[in-house]
């Protein structure tokens, strides 16, 4: 009984650490609260799980013996090395399933079967939960500061490719191709031209809707929009091998694409524009409402929607940090310049916002 006791307590111990590591990443990292309240309900579950086990609280207690136990002089490298949010969490929840399982078996050795049951179901909701919340922290997410969106039927001035290494000479550090009605060989052979220009420019590679192309072009990402593949569908195809973007123009859409993972956000359309068909123009007060709101404002963001060098600095006096163009810069006689531009009329401005906030945002 010693041993199991033993055991039990152990591993009690060890999911409730772990989920309170969870519960404090969701709450103080995530500003999530349905998934920070679900986190202290399944510890609540936990405890209430031991207490209905026929073992007496006070022969775990007594079982505990951390100076002997040769458990505490074995470790591995890799339990001090993490790289991120997402290795905490990810080694948390590992955690968790862990005790969960290991405390179900013991249940079951002291005759109570609906206990183990019980911590049975807990963990398969602590497995939804980590998944819910490793989506929620994203991939390797990056603030831009200039994304232009390549589309050859704007490009007035040069061809596509000549004005897409234009962009990149005046500053802008992410190209996004955007053609909608080219064929998949054709899409496909102008991304991997693409690639090789941002790639020799260090800058990086999104494509519009189709992530099947940004995979085989070794793109560094793809935007959706809000009625093409979710997400958690990209996720499913290219996991966390791509950023995935998506296209908001309130704050339900950001608060929604926060939640599930997105790695950064168009917000907008900021101005009328003739590039793409919007109805509704959410205009720069839904880009101060993005900044403002806790949950929308740690997740990077491209303020998109006839954004040119007269009306950039607007934007730039509300704390905008990334603009995402096209027209300004593809039908541009000089789309170097204008990308110059542009940036001289973010940068400024919105690094005095960012400091009066309180720090430089997402990177």
């Amino acid at each position: 009984m010693t041993a199991h006791a033993r055991i039990l307590d152990a591993n009690a111990n060890r999911a409730r650490e772990a989920l309170r590591v969870l519960e404090d990443i969701a709450r103080f990292a995530l500003d999530d609260a349905g998934l920070s309240g679900e986190l202290k309900e399944l510890r609540h579950e936990l405890q209430a799980v031991i207490e209905s086990l026929p073992i007496d609280r006070g022969v775990l207690l007594a079982s505990r013996a951390t100076e002997s136990d040769v458990g505490t002089s074995i470790h591995t490298a890799a339990e001090y090395r993490r790289d991120g949010l997402a290795s905490v969490a990810g080694a948390a929840a590992g955690r968790v399933t862990e005790a969960f399982r290991c405390i179900a078996e013991f249940a079951k050795v002291l005759g109570a079967p609906d206990s183990a049951a019980r911590v049975e179901q807990a963990r398969y909701r602590a497995y939804s939960i980590e998944q819910r919340l490793l989506l929620a922290i994203g991939g390797a997410r990056r603030q831009w500061r200039l994304c232009v969106l390549i589309t050859e039927s704007l490009c007035k001035a040069m061809p596509w490719d000549r004005v897409a290494e234009a962009a990149l000479a005046g500053g802008a550090d992410c190209l996004q191709l955007r053609e909608k009605s080219l064929d998949g060989g054709e899409l496909l052979r102008r991304a991997r031209r693409l690639r090789a220009i941002t790639r020799a420019a260090g800058a990086s590679l999104i494509i519009n809707d189709r992530p099947d192309i940004a995979m085989l072009s070794g793109a560094d990402g793809v935007h959706v929009g809000q009625s093409d593949l979710s997400i958690r569908d990209v996720r499913a195809l290219a996991g966390f091998t791509l950023r995935v973007g998506i296209s908001t123009s309130g704050l339900d859409e950001a608060r929604r694409a926060a939640a599930d993972g997105a790695d950064y956000c168009g917000v907008g359309p900021m101005f009328p524009t003739t590039t793409k068909d919007k109805p509704r123009l959410a205009g720069p007060a839904y880009l101060r409402d993005y900044l403002a709101d806790p949950v929308s404002a740690r997740v990077p963001h491209l303020a998109i929607g006839g954004v040119t060098p007269a009306n950039a600095g607007e934007l730039a006096v509300l704390g905008c940090r990334g603009l995402a163009v096209s027209s300004a810069v593809c039908g541009s006689a000089d789309p170097r310049s204008a990308c110059r531009e542009l940036l001289e009329l973010l940068t400024p401005v919105a690094g005095g916002a960012a400091a009066r906030a309180g720090g430089a945002g997402p990177s």
